[in-house]
């Protein structure tokens, strides 16, 4: 008999968590899981990647706490094997519904974050580690993730498993090869000049504002664009930024991009400049597509990623002046030394392909369904 597992999440919306997802359904083994996917009532932009085979169900709310009582009725009348989800507000919901259907489901939770700091923030981790311990399996995005959760959340250890993100390598692949650009965009790379490119949601954590003047510098040395994919609530401030450093002409900012690969695939270089990253999933994707990358150390993910340097050139979070300089050594690089870096780049995207990460996300679901068997 198949195993259904049951994937919990607030919507289907454009953001890494509902990526994750999807990815996990669409390559679980359908002949030995059920995999269900389960929202509140909202229509999610990532719903039409969603395999015919997997089912998604909307429950009749738009509120999580409202969410609780017809969660709990749908695992009562469902009898699943896992109740899956991810991001605390979320995993609270799915471990009370679950708990309150009194059925032998087993719940696991998924943490992506590198979340805490302040005195309310740690308090706050702590009041969600109390609840997980009602879940039967914590699983980390990353090491240093699990390290968090142990330090903040006082999850005991031997209950995390560290799986990382999963990506759509093939699909990436082939939407990273796609050539037509709108005319306003094609315009930008037919300059005769070098481009950078960055993707994220445009607020404080992603740090645009030391890409940009970074950016600034290296405009001083040569001729180069810098391309801003992603929407969010700095849009004004990071414009303005861009025209008091006077390079608002050689900055793009153009907005939330449903095939951003294509993007990263024709630009010289991928820069990130987040100030902290539970994973980095952008930068898989990056390397995915064959793009030299300069990134933060933001932790933990990138060190994670790219290994310390290994697979991307480094920069301290917040240091314009070195950013500058390393994007200025990825735009001069040799043309040996960017083949090399390529070729390396995609053999450690390969390692985050879904085939292979999803295989250990049914290693765990089975084992926690055998645990008390």
């Amino acid at each position: 008999m198949k195993k259904k597992v049951v994937f919990f999440i607030y919507e289907l919306g454009a953001g890494g968590a509902a990526r994750t997802f999807v990815n996990i359904v669409n390559y679980i083994n359908k002949e030995t899981f059920e995999p269900i996917i389960v929202t509140l009532n909202y229509s999610g932009s990532y719903e039409k990647y969603v395999h015919e085979d997997v089912r998604i169900e909307k429950l009749p709310a738009k509120r999580l706490r409202s969410a609780i009582i017809p969660f709990r009725d749908f695992i009562k009348k469902e009898q699943p094997d896992i109740v899956f989800s991810t991001i605390p507000n979320y995993n609270t919901i799915a471990i009370i519904a679950r708990l309150l259907s009194r059925t032998k489901a087993k719940t696991i939770v998924r943490e992506a974050a590198f979340l805490g700091g302040s005195v309310s923030e740690n308090m706050k981790l702590f009041f969600f580690g109390q609840l997980y311990r009602f879940a039967h399996k914590v699983i980390a995005l990353s090491n240093g993730v699990k390290e968090n959760i142990v330090s903040k959340y006082f999850v005991p250890e031997n209950k995390i498993s560290v799986i990382y993100n999963p990506i759509d390598l093939v699909n990436i692949q082939k939407l990273a090869e796609e050539d037509r650009f709108p005319d306003e965009h094609e315009v930008i790379f037919q300059q005769k000049r070098k481009t950078i490119v960055t993707a994220g949601r445009l607020v404080p954590e992603k740090d645009q504002k030391t890409l940009i003047k970074a950016f600034a510098e290296v405009k001083k040395r040569q001729p180069v664009n810098l391309i801003i994919l992603g929407e969010g609530a700095l849009i004004k401030e990071l414009q303005e930024k861009a025209r008091k450093l006077q390079v608002e002409e050689d900055v793009h900012f153009l907005g939330f991009q449903e095939n951003p690969y294509k993007y990263f695939k024709r630009a010289d270089v991928f820069a990130l400049s987040s100030e902290a990253e539970g994973f980095g999933h952008v930068l898989v994707e990056a390397l995915a597509t064959e793009t030299l990358i300069v990134s933060t150390n933001c932790k933990p993910g990138a060190e994670e990623v790219l290994q310390n340097g290994r697979y991307g050139l480094i920069t301290p979070v917040g240091d314009a002046e070195t950013m500058a300089d390393q994007l200025e050594k990825a735009l001069t690089m040799s043309t040996e030394e960017k083949i090399r870096r390529q070729q390396e780049g995609l053999y450690r995207a390969k390692e985050f392909s879904a085939e292979t990460i999803v295989r250990q996300y049914e290693r765990v679901f089975l084992e926690t369904i055998g645990a008390d068997e």
